[in-house]
């Protein structure tokens, strides 16, 4: 093994994108491009860069051109052979030489947490990232995931990655409470999912990167369910933030939140500019 104790990387894209409809009816949301890549593809790129190699998806019905995207595509790749379009696919093909993929279906959806669940069969027993491929982070130095295996490296425990949200918006967030121990880290005392802003314990909310341990999986086994009537993630979280096993990262970087259409077009134009300019 690696010095790099996470291999694997679990990536729940089971999730209809009903915000992007009619886009998203026969087209699952996690293939939707900014500019020429798609969502998914950002994210794996994302875990690879933080020494994962080891992809794993929990998918649904509609899904299969993720599995897809991550093949070889023999009658494309023979079509734009030896011509200046074969360029284009070197990136994909980077990520398909240097990972393996793993697919297992989400039959009923009920929340992400049920989805983490799921992901056991395809995790076992090890330390695993997540990361929702909704939630586009950049950052030039260093990825979100690769900052957040360094703290994992020193603390060996469950890690959230975090950001101010304003308040308005806490209602929409997992938010955590917690002491801060080093500059941005916190070890969490209290997560609670999706709050009014009147409940909410602070204003950090949590995105879509995580890093778990495999006790997590038990933990949601005993976890009843929460708001919605859904397996909650952060509901198991907070009890093993009881049990001193989590830590909040606010997190050195950009996100976009590409599940909704302001965030999605933010992010097209970010990535636009960004091109013009290298």
């Amino acid at each position: 093994m690696s010095t790099n104790e996470i291999q694997k990387c679990l990536f729940p894209v089971a999730g209809y994108g009903t915000r992007f409809l009619p886009a998203t009816k026969a087209m699952p949301k996690e293939m939707l491009p900014i500019l020429t890549k798609p969502l998914i593809q950002y994210g794996v790129e994302e875990a690879l860069a933080a020494g994962m190699t080891q992809m794993a998806f929990i998918t649904g019905r509609g899904k299969r051109a993720i599995e897809d995207h991550f093949d070889r595509s023999y009658e494309l790749e023979h079509q734009i052979q030896d011509t200046d379009k074969e360029s284009l696919l070197s990136e994909i093909r980077n990520v398909i030489s240097k990972c393996s993929f793993s697919y297992t279906r989400q039959v009923e959806m009920r929340g992400l947490g049920d989805a983490i669940a799921e992901g056991e069969k395809l995790i076992g027993d090890q330390p695993f990232g997540v990361i929702l491929a909704d939630d586009l982070c950049t950052n030039g130095s260093e990825s979100v995931m690769s900052q957040m295996t360094r703290l994992y490296m020193e603390h060996n425990c469950n890690i959230v990655a975090i950001e101010d949200v304003p308040e308005s918006d806490v209602s929409s967030y997992g938010i955590i409470n917690g002491k801060e121990i080093a500059e941005d880290v916190f070890r969490v005392t209290n997560m609670v999912e999706k709050p009014s802003p009147e409940e909410a314990p602070s204003n950090m909310g949590i995105i879509g990167r995580y890093i778990l341990t495999p006790e997590v999986f038990a933990t949601l086994r005993s976890t009843p369910t929460g708001k919605n009537g859904e397996l909650q993630l952060t509901d198991a979280l907070n009890t093993l933030a009881q049990q001193g096993k989590v830590l909040a990262y606010r997190f050195k970087g950009r996100r976009f939140d590409c599940g909704s259409m302001p965030g999605f077009v933010a992010a097209t134009n970010y990535f636009f500019e960004k091109s013009i300019r290298d």
